[in-house]
Order: structure tokens, then sequence, then C-alpha cells
């Protein structure tokens, strides 16, 4: 079959093996597959992902020297059942699967690793227990957005929102406009975004920001600064305090602790904005970390690829919490699919172009240089 294959940086088409699905495994016809931010990184910077994964216990990650088809974004249509299989769905029904599959007694990630290729590619194999069928109405193009939707309603889940709370997203890259999605599914009824680029921020509007700000024209703290409950200096801080404080105890037999305590716990008192970084370059987190209202949740998305730095004492003095955000678990890759199914978001304005498998590697360089693209799907029946 054809492939794209990733060697020392470069994408070339070639042939490769048709693979033999085995035990409890699933090869599929890829449909449609997505170019992801993280494989345009790790094309160039391999070895920095590789260490970090081996760390964490994961030794198989792909490496520079290594030859790999990538693609963790996908759907495809049932071809072959693997033995053991309990052949749950028709030959030709479309499916999507999490990036991962067992080999043994040892799991791969799909598109990352030598010993899993990815959705680069005309056939791949997944396994059938972490395999989905896509629901009616729901078109391959789409059904292939399941994965980074799934990543950004982990990243809104992490950030423990009310309807109430006030969002901000730092970048309008996919996965920012992924997390615009989510936050107005979930019923979030503010949401400001920020991103230098004017295609973005026009996306982004039609992702259903409520506010969008180029942040070299105006900052995006300065939108939110008059938001209900927010604080942005410690003497605001510190004054409300005193000033509860001070009534409290102007009423006659009333304990002033036990009514602070009953107010913080109904969520009175002062609040922070909920912030998702979604941009993954050095300097950024240190950037929301200052500027962000106190006690606001700092969620992070993007994946800085290079060390970064960022003040500890401002965070302590501003009583941020910092959380990061990474992938996500079976359920929510499967919600993440059936909200598509019922309309509950509508990520259509995320697709801007559809490439075969030879239009791989100049996808690859217009979404690094460009600003009007999100995200860039590979149909490899697609003529050249």
């Amino acid at each position: 079959m054809r492939a794209v294959v990733v060697h020392d940086g470069n994408l070339e088409v070639t042939e490769v093996p048709l693979p033999v699905p085995g035990p409890g495994q699933v090869r599929l016809r890829v449909s449609r597959t997505g170019i992801c931010g993280s494989d345009l990184h790790v094309r160039h910077d391999a070895e920095v992902s590789a260490d970090v994964a081996a760390e964490v216990g994961y030794p198989d990650f792909m490496r520079r020297s290594h030859r790999v088809v990538m693609g963790h974004e996908f759907a495809g249509t049932v071809d072959e059942y693997g033995p053991g299989c309990r052949r749950r769905w028709r030959p030709g029904q479309l499916v999507v699967s999490l990036p991962l599959i067992r080999h043994g007694d040892d799991v791969h990630m799909t598109g990352m690793s030598e010993h899993a290729p990815g959705a680069y590619a005309e056939y791949l194999l997944v396994s059938e227990d972490t395999t989905m069928p896509v629901p009616a109405g729901v078109e391959p193009g789409l059904a292939a957005l399941t994965e980074p939707l799934a990543v950004a309603h982990h990243a809104v889940r992490r950030g423990d929102l009310t309807k109430g709370d006030t969002a901000v997203v730092i970048g309008c890259g996919p996965i920012g406009l992924a997390v615009i999605l989510m936050l107005k599914a979930a019923g979030v009824r503010r949401v400001v975004a920020s991103d230098f680029t004017e295609g973005r921020r026009a996306l982004a509007r039609t992702c259903g920001a409520d506010v969008v700000v180029d942040p070299s024209v105006r900052s995006p703290w300065s939108v939110i600064e008059g938001d209900r409950g927010l604080v942005t200096s410690a003497t605001d801080l510190y004054g409300a305090g005193i000033t509860a404080l001070g009534d409290l105890q102007k009423v006659p037999g009333v304990p002033w602790w036990t009514v602070m305590r009953a107010a913080g716990r109904l969520g009175a008192g002062p609040r922070g904005a909920v912030v998702f970084e979604c941009v993954g370059l050095p300097g950024v987190i240190e950037d929301i970390v200052t500027h962000a209202p106190f006690r606001s949740r700092i969620v992070v998305v993007g994946v800085c690829m290079q060390p970064d730095t960022f003040r500890p004492t401002m965070a302590s003095n501003k009583e941020v919490d910092l959380r990061f955000s990474f992938c996500y678990d079976p359920v929510e890759f499967r919600e993440a699919l059936h909200m598509m199914a019922r309309r509950r978001i509508d990520p259509r304005p995320l697709l801007t172009g559809v490439v075969g498998l030879d239009g791989v590697a100049e996808a690859f360089d217009e979404l690094a240089r460009a600003d009007h693209h999100a995200k860039i799907l590979i149909d490899p029946a697609r003529p050249a």
C-alpha cells in the first residue's frame, strides 16, 4: 500500500507492506486523517518527545532516525478482522478508534511509533476494543476530528468551569478553536479568545467566542477586567476582605466567621477566570500567570517542546491554579464523537483543506507558515 513515511525530518510517499491484523485487531481502510500540530513538532523535534515519553514509561516513542507512518486522528471503514475478534461491525462500516493498539502485552501509540504505523496511509491497524462506530450523519471528515475534540473536551473538564465563569482562550489554532467549541457546548456564557492572526480570529468567532481580540492591539485581560467577581490587584483583594469583615461585624449577634465561610462555599467573594493556554511556546505561561486575575485556574493545553520558566512567587501571590492537560479517557473520546452526532458542536469551521498522500509534505509547510488554516485532512484516495 502507499503511505507517507517520516525519516530524519523528511516526508516521503512510498510503498509499504499491507498490514495484517493480529489477534484482537481490525484493519481499516483509511477515509480521512487529520494533520495534528504534534505531528509538525515531532517531525523535526522527535528526540525531545521521545526522551520525555521514555521517562514516563514509554520507551518506543518515535525518534528522528526511525521510519514512521504518522497519523493519530483518523476515521476509516472496516476492512478485515484478525483472529479472536468479535466482528462487531460489518465490512465497510465507518468507525473511529483511540490511537492506541495492543501487540501482545505491549500497548503502542498509533502514528507515534515504529511499532504502530498510523493513518498517513491507505490502511492501518486498530484494536477492536478501542474502536467505536460512527453515528449516522457524521461524515468521515468530521469523524476524523474526534481525537482533537476529545483533547479539548478533556481540557475543558480539567478547568472545572461553571456556566458563569469567564473563560479566556489564548491561541486560536486547531486546539484553541476546539476548546472554544467545547466551552460553548458546556454552556459557558462568556468566552474571550485571543490570537495575533486575523484568519484564526475569524475562525474563533465562527466557533462561538463571545469576544475576540488581537493582543497586539488590545489585551484580553483588559476585556475581562470589569467582569463580576474578578480581582486584578492585591489592594482590591485585601480591601474586599476587610470591607466584608467590617460590614458583618456591624450586625449584632452574627458570627462573622461563620457567615464568611458559608458565603465562600456558595461561591461568593473574589474569584478568577479560567484560562486555556493553547499556544505551546516558551514565555506564554509566565505571561498568563503575570496578567490573569487573582485565583485564576490556568489549564495548559499547548505542548511546549522546550524548557520554560515562570515566577512561582507571582503565582503564589495571586493564588493561581496551574493545571496541565494532555490527552483524554475513552468516555471523553466517545462523548466528543456523539456531541457531533447530536449537533451539540459543529466543528466544520476547523476543516480548511484536504490533500492526498502526495500533498502531505506541502500541507506541513502550509500549516507551519499560514494563519488561515486550522485542520488539513488527508484523503488517501485523493489523486495527486
